[in-house]
Parts: structure tokens; sequence; C-alpha cells
């Protein structure tokens, strides 16, 4: 691989006011840490460091700060990009020691059809995309690929079958759950919610109106029973009181 170089310069004003005219200029904020040395905020290309993030090895990338006509070796420490459109907004760096090993995330390549999934009908489920693990700067993978075609539904693969080259230490859990096969329940309680169960009414049916103008069964009560009974009452009133009249 072509070593990359890319140009920074010293910062030696913060603040939004002064972020704000380095974009002007094409240029973002950046620091950049050491073990053994304070912190230097730069100014760097996000079109450079973009190419890198871009690149096979991304964030794992090594390549030189050219600072005032030295040089530095460091890797991409943390990074912030803006929410809407996506573009870099700041970049940290870390200056590495190439006898020292430092430790870093790796991405996880899943490759292959689950049996589970092709013969069984699981669904395959990720867990876990990259796993952390410590080496020299010089032997960080670029990935590490694994085979699922032999999972069945049920099972699962965990960080500790993944093979790791010999000059790196994993450092997630060995049982940490990678990628595994499991039924599609969603589907299957969405269904069984749906089928109404026998004596029971379905969901969203209405019960049954008697609608204005529909004759009354035999045995039922309309809407103008009331008002029939209250005119009878009234009726009888009356002829109560015709009655004590003329008895008087």
């Amino acid at each position: 691989m072509a070593e990359i170089v890319v140009a920074a310069e010293n910062r030696t004003e913060t603040g939004k006011n002064v972020n704000r005219r380095l974009r002007t200029r094409g240029l973002i904020p950046g620091v950049l840490y050491g073990a053994k040395r304070e912190a230097v905020p730069l100014a760097v290309s996000p079109r450079e460091i973009t190419s890198i993030l871009r690149s096979k090895t991304g964030e794992n990338t090594l390549f030189d700060l050219e600072i005032g006509g030295s040089r530095r070796r460091v890797i991409l420490k943390e990074f912030q990009v803006e929410p809407v459109k996506g573009h870099l907004i700041h970049a940290d760096f870390y200056e590495v020691a190439l006898d020292k090993p430092i430790e870093v995330k790796v991405h996880i390549e899943v490759t292959g059809t689950p049996v589970g999934v092709k013969v069984q009908g699981g669904l395959l489920d990720h867990v876990t995309r990259e796993v952390e693990v410590s080496c020299l700067p010089a032997d960080i993978p670029e990935k590490l690929t694994i085979d699922v075609s032999e999972l069945e539904m049920g099972k699962a693969v965990r960080v500790g079958d993944l093979k790791v080259p010999d000059k790196v230490t994993m450092l997630s859990a060995a049982d940490l759950v990678i990628v595994h096969v499991v039924a599609p329940r969603a589907e299957e309680e969405v269904a069984v919610a749906a089928a109404p169960v026998e004596g029971e009414a379905v969901a969203g049916a209405e019960p049954e109106v008697i609608k204005k103008g529909k004759p009354a069964e035999e045995g039922e009560v309309t809407a103008a029973a009331p008002a029939a009974e209250k005119d009878t009452k009234e009726k009888d009133k009356k002829g109560d009181k015709g009655d004590r009249k003329e008895k008087k």
C-alpha cells in the first residue's frame, strides 16, 4: 500500500468563529493526541480524511500527518460528521509507535447463506458487527471474515468462532454473539393474533342495531314503546280526575 501523507496546520485559536473561518478555507479542525505528548490542535483537509475513511482499511488506516516539515505516524481516533448532509466537520488523530500494540475495532464480514435460512425458513440476525483487538499498528487486519453457511436454526456464531491472525489478540468476550438464526416469530404472532378464537367476537365487528323503521320481532320492545306507555298513563290520569268531578 502506498504511503499516505496528509498536510496539517497548527491551530493557535479555537472557538466557533475560528472553525467557521477554517471551513471557509476548505479545512476542518482536528486534534493530535499521543501517549506522552500534549494534545496539538490542527487543521486538515476534510477531503483527504474522507478518502482515508472510504479506503479498505477505513478508520484503521495508518498514515502520516505532516506538520511544519515533520511527520507523525497516526491513526484516526474519532471523527464527527454533520448530521444532515453527512459532511466531515472534525477529526481527532492518535500518534502510534510501530513497536507498541494498540487497541482498535475491526469490522466483521459475514459470508454465505445459512442452512437455517435457506432450508429451515429462519432469519439471520446480526448482533455484533465489529470486535476489539490488540496488535501492532502494522498488523491491524482490514476485517475478520466468517462463513455462516452451516449455521442452523437456533444456532449462533460467537466471537470465539472467529479465526484471528497469530499477531492479533482478541479483546472482545469469546461468548459474544456475532450472528444467529432465529424463527420469524413476529410474522407468526401477527398471524395468530389475527385469527378469531371460536366463541369470541371478531375484533372490529359491530353489534347489530335495530334501524329506524325496522319492524320489531315478536317479544321485542321498540323505541316507540316508552312513548306509547307515557300517553296511556296520561289518559288514565285524566280519566281519574273526571271521575272525581262527577262524584262531587
